[in-house]
């Protein structure tokens, strides 16, 4: 058995019937919809149409929805664009310890801009500690970012707690929700969110699209400037085959929700329950009550993650070690770091996410693989430190 993917938290495989519905912006309705010629403004109708439609599904204003090229460009626009526009409120801001590398890069940057940032730290399961936000507020912060869910161990922030204190402080909210769908039912007005991300091909849509909402009450300055588009704040040339398809990934994704959510948690509860039967001296990285049905961050004691994850690719078994957009960098991850991970297991984690086009008979043959890769690397390691 080959090409088995289990790293769907990096990239999902696309949806026929997203791909379907995105094929006649590639062939027959291919105008630019800033054209005023009527194949233009017709597109322009369907981006219009789309956001109504995205908005149904967060819970939000259509006109705050701002399509980008990803959710890094989201993250970026938002960190970026509200700090810099509102100077006058403040130059501090607050982000989780375990954010993304967009959102972590894009707060160093702004240290060169004169901003100021503290790190919200997580308990021992990745989950943000309320306390410490709190005491961490100043009388000049200005944004609080955390993100929804955890990409590299599925840990599930207390994202309408953490909405209360930014609202009580007068403080503006940005989370990073592009590992939430369909886990979680996005609600923009119940979070008190003023900014959100999110990204396609997260959720079965297509790469190179995502979507940032954006508070327009909220003073934000654009990163990309030129064309005009979204009001100004996002130029360049809309991506329509990539909008309708991320609005359709979008659609589905919670029409399906609840059949979707239960096959991935009883893929992933049934992978680790077998796991503990058959191989010692593994733990789990995060809860396993509090993180999305499809994740599972595992660590090998004694064995280099970087080496399971390429003995199972040989095998046509595919996985990751944390974050994909991190993956050509060896370091320990900044995100197992926090969480306390000892010495012993610092690099040794494997992240295994299940996903729509998964079955059981794969997982099967995962295990199987995968004991046999964990046995012949532990016995590699005991002659090299004997």
């Amino acid at each position: 058995m080959k090409n088995i993917y289990l790293d769907n938290a990096a990239t999902t495989k696309i949806d026929k019937r997203v791909l379907n519905k995105m094929m006649p912006y590639f062939e027959t309705k291919y105008g630019n919809a800033s054209s005023i010629h009527f194949l233009g403004q017709e597109n322009d109708l369907e981006i219009n149409a789309c956001k109504k439609e995205i908005a149904k599904v967060i819970n939000g204003e259509a006109n705050n929805i701002v399509f980008t090229s990803s959710a890094t460009e989201a993250n970026n626009l938002i960190i970026k664009g509200v700090m810099r526009a509102n100077k006058d409120k403040g130059k501090h801001f607050l982000i989780s310890i375990i954010e993304h590398p967009c959102v972590l890069a894009s707060a160093r940057e702004l240290l060169d801009e004169g901003f100021e940032f503290d790190y919200i730290p997580v308990d021992k399961n990745g989950v943000v500690i309320l306390e410490e936000l709190k005491n961490k507020i100043r009388p000049d912060t200005v944004l609080i970012s955390v993100m929804t869910v955890n990409n590299e161990i599925g840990t599930i922030q207390p994202i309408v707690e953490i909405g209360k204190i930014a609202k009580s402080k007068n403080i503006f909210f940005h989370t990073d929700a592009v590992q939430s769908v369909p886990y979680l039912k996005i609600d923009i007005k119940k979070w008190q969110v003023d900014f959100l991300s999110l990204s396609g091909h997260k959720f079965y849509g297509p790469q190179g699209v995502g979507m940032a909402y954006v508070n327009k009450k909220i003073k934000i300055k654009p990163i990309i400037v030129g064309g005009g588009q979204e009001d100004g704040l996002r130029s360049g040339t809309y991506n329509m085959a990539g909008i309708v398809g991320f609005t359709e990934a979008l659609k589905i994704s919670y029409k399906e929700r609840l059949e979707y959510i239960k096959k991935v948690k009883f893929l992933r509860n049934y992978f680790w329950k077998e796991l503990n039967k058959k191989i010692k001296n593994i733990k789990l990285n995060g809860s396993l009550r509090d993180r999305t049905p499809n994740n599972l961050n595992i660590m090998f004691e004694s064995i280099e993650g970087e080496a399971i994850l390429i003995d199972l690719s040989l095998k046509g078994i595919y996985v990751s070690t944390g974050s994909a957009c991190s993956a050509q960098n060896l370091k320990v991850s900044s995100v197992i770091k926090a969480i306390g991970v000892s010495d012993e297991y610092m690099n040794s984690n494997i992240r295994f996410t299940f996903g729509r086009y998964n079955n059981e008979m794969e997982v099967k043959y995962v295990i199987k693989k995968l004991i046999e890769t964990v046995n012949r690397l532990r016995k590699f390691s005991s002659a090299k430190h004997s």
